[in-house]
């Protein structure tokens, strides 16, 4: 992007609740993606909902995972998260798809529930829910406040936790990430593979953990549930 382009970005920041999505393919399921859902929270539409939130997303593809490895997709979140003031937050593999297309929404049911280690790409709805709840462990989750502090803090969450795979570091007093092994891993329920240190993970944060508002479709809303539930039952 030349420095027109990044001077309407900029503008655009500046704006009341702006919404930037920057990809590489216009068209397609882009690997490189940048999404912001911003949030005037003094405004009408937000200020009687107090789970509305500024969202924000990056996209890799698995290929920079592979190529450069773990060690630096870690270091380039750390990198990302440091400046923001974040509630809480995640680097996860993904299901990357269109889903307005015919049969993709029921394609990534079916593969989400098989691979719990996905996540499932639904930012802008989730800035309207979500507030300071956690959306379920990840291969490295951070955690700011309230929760960290609910927990007791970087103590209080390590002890919780007894699997050497499992690291907790501080980033300052407020907040911390975890990580989950040394690479993000999908699992496999067909296979048995259904991530012990995400069930471990699960387990502590689960009065914490985000749920999504109920739907009109039963069937939609237990297969919701479900998921969500994936590392507890």
């Amino acid at each position: 992007m030349d420095g027109a382009g990044w001077a309407h970005i900029r503008s655009q920041m500046q704006g009341s609740s702006p919404i930037i999505i920057l990809k590489d393919d216009p068209a397609g399921a882009s690997p490189y993606r940048f999404e912001y859902f911003g949030k005037d929270l003094e405004a009408p539409f937000f200020i009687d909902n107090p789970h509305a939130v500024c969202a924000l997303e990056f996209w890799l593809p698995t290929g920079f995972l592979e190529e450069r490895g773990p060690a630096r997709v870690r270091e380039l979140a750390l990198a990302l998260a440091a400046p923001l003031p974040f509630n809480s937050g995640h680097v996860s593999l993904s299901l990357n798809a269109l889903h307005q297309l015919a049969g993709v929404s029921d394609e990534l049911r079916q593969l989400r529930l098989r691979y719990p280690g996905l996540d499932v790409h639904a930012l802008g709805h989730l800035g309207l829910h979500i507030g300071t709840r956690i959306r379920g462990p990840h291969w490295v989750t951070f955690l700011g406040p309230p929760v960290l502090g609910e927990l007791g803090g970087v103590p209080g969450l390590s002890s919780r936790l007894i699997s050497p795979d499992i690291s907790v570091q501080p980033l300052d007093a407020e907040r911390a990430l975890v990580t989950l092994g040394e690479w993000p891993e999908a699992g496999d329920t067909t296979r048995g593979l259904t991530l012990p240190l995400h069930r471990e993970l699960a387990r502590v944060l689960e009065p914490w953990l985000y749920h999504e508002p109920p739907l009109r479709d039963p069937v939609a809303n237990a297969d919701t549930l479900r998921w969500e539930r994936r590392f507890l039952d």
